[in-house]
């Protein structure tokens, strides 16, 4: 039987991959004061984030309140430098940069960090080179219409916030990775998701597509979206498979 001596020290003490991480990326706390006006801010410095493909901007604001100041971490828009000024708020320019309500933006804004709910401090369109477009506003019901950068349009309530721009770090998928070292340390930043077994290569206790004298799956390789847990892997309730054939239109709404 196993006895453990509290008094002596854990050697192997798990880490998660989040330690390293320099602050949560988001936007101001929504107050009165990006409400119905607007507040100066200075980017301070530029960083890095471990595990983070975007570059992070530390912006210092002076406290609406209260004597200080109010340091916050923001995603780094394209352009942006150290010693820039930063506008959030209602009555903001609309600059590279600034953080405005989606009401404020005219149709056709490029923008990014947008917020899901009005107050989350930013959700959609926060990773490097990623943008979402103004298609439309609805004055009426408060909404605005939103193309997000999967391509799939989303409406957002008007009064959401987001920065004018694209997020900083473009183009970084451009460069091949080129050898599993650049995999191993990419991903050792970020979790435990590399390398990745096929299930074929697996053994039939390990995995639904294990075993058999060759590497093939020997069944089909969808399932239901009803199959229980275990079952549930491959093309999970697919449409359809196979290569996808043709042009597609695309509708404008």
């Amino acid at each position: 039987m196993w006895t453990i001596n509290v008094n002596e020290p854990v050697l192997f003490q798990f880490d998660a991959h989040t330690h390293h991480r320099k602050a949560p990326a988001k936007l101001r706390k929504l107050d009165y004061a990006e409400r119905h006006g607007y507040l100066k801010g200075v980017v301070k410095d530029i960083i890095h984030d471990p595990g983070r493909g975007a570059p992070l901007a530390r912006v210092q604001f002076q406290n609406p309140y209260k004597h200080g100041r109010i340091t916050e971490t923001f995603i780094a828009t394209e352009g942006m430098y150290t010693g820039a000024f930063v506008y959030v708020g209602k009555k903001a320019q609309l600059a590279v940069g600034n953080v405005l309500p989606l009401s404020e933006m005219p149709e056709g804004t490029i923008c990014c960090n947008v917020e899901s709910q009005p107050g989350d401090r930013g959700a959609l369109a926060r990773t490097s080179g990623n943008y979402a477009t103004i298609i439309g506003h609805n004055p009426d019901e408060g909404i605005t219409r939103v193309r997000l950068p999967s391509g799939a349009k989303k409406t957002i309530s008007e009064s959401a916030r987001a920065t004018v721009g694209i997020v900083a770090g473009g183009g970084r998928i451009d460069k091949p990775l080129l050898k599993a070292g650049r995999a191993y340390f990419k991903y050792k930043a970020k979790r435990n998701c590399w390398p990745r077994t096929r299930g074929v290569a697996m053994n039939p206790v390990d995995h639904p597509h294990g075993g058999g004298n060759h590497q093939h799956i020997g069944k089909a390789s969808t399932i239901s979206r009803q199959a229980v847990p275990g079952q549930k892997v491959g093309l999970i309730a697919a449409r359809r498979t196979g290569l996808l054939r043709g042009s597609t239109k695309v509708k404008e709404q």
